[in-house]
């Protein structure tokens, strides 16, 4: 199968931001009192992925919709700001690797971030022209599923050219409800129940020559 389109997670998968993000979560939740112990950046290995106001209904059981929604708008500015100042930490060879393979892919990033955080990410490391387009929870309130049937039906793709690769289960059931295939990376903060029959890549450079290898796989068949 040759691949067109290159569809990716992004927490796990291209950056690392917990040691960035992580005084925000901690100041916002001691000042409305829902922890009483700081957070460690270790400690959101469980929640990357996840949709931030189950991160935050798991942290703080028992929270209000209205309490909830004050500590997402505040997550949210913050983290958009800082992260646009710092950034993250880049997972080795992808600033490289995301270079060269937009010049023969079309590249997307489908995250179940807040609004704002993918901008933020593009911004801060100039990689706005390596992608053709992104979708995040955060800007349409929709699953990480839906979200990626959006992008695909918004720039005409189809799933026997397209590929989705990410790092979590979510990530992976994502990517078969829309029929696509998928690609773990083993690097990141996630697990897959079971790797029986899913490619996978444990750095994020070998991407490029597994892609490369299924065009060299075509072209002699």
């Amino acid at each position: 199968m040759k691949y067109k389109n290159l569809i990716f997670d992004l927490d796990g998968t291209l950056w690392d931001s917990r040691a960035s993000i992580i005084n925000i979560w901690n100041d916002v939740l001691m000042r409305h009192q829902f922890i009483e112990k700081a957070l460690r950046p270790e400690d959101m290995d469980q929640y990357m992925g996840l949709l931030t106001e189950d991160i935050v209904r798991d942290i703080a059981p028992g929270i209000t919709d209205q309490e909830l929604k004050a500590i997402l708008a505040e997550v949210s500015e913050h983290e958009s700001k800082v992260l646009r100042a710092q950034g993250g930490i880049l997972y080795e060879g992808v600033e490289s690797t995301l270079k060269s393979l937009s010049e023969n892919y079309r590249l997307f990033i489908v995250s179940n971030c807040q609004d704002g955080y993918i901008e933020a990410f593009l911004d801060f490391y100039n990689f706005n022209s390596l992608f053709t387009d992104f979708e995040s929870h955060g800007r349409t309130g929709k699953p990480k599923a839906e979200n990626i049937k959006l992008i695909m039906e918004r720039n005409q793709m189809l799933p026997d050219n397209s590929v989705y690769i990410g790092d979590t289960q979510t990530d992976y059931k994502s990517a078969m409800s829309n029929e696509l295939p998928f690609i773990f990376c083993e690097y990141g903060f996630g697990k897959l129940d079971s790797r029986e029959n899913v490619s996978s890549v444990s750095v994020f450079s070998d991407l490029k020559l597994y892609l490369e290898g299924i065009g060299r796989k075509e072209a002699g068949s």
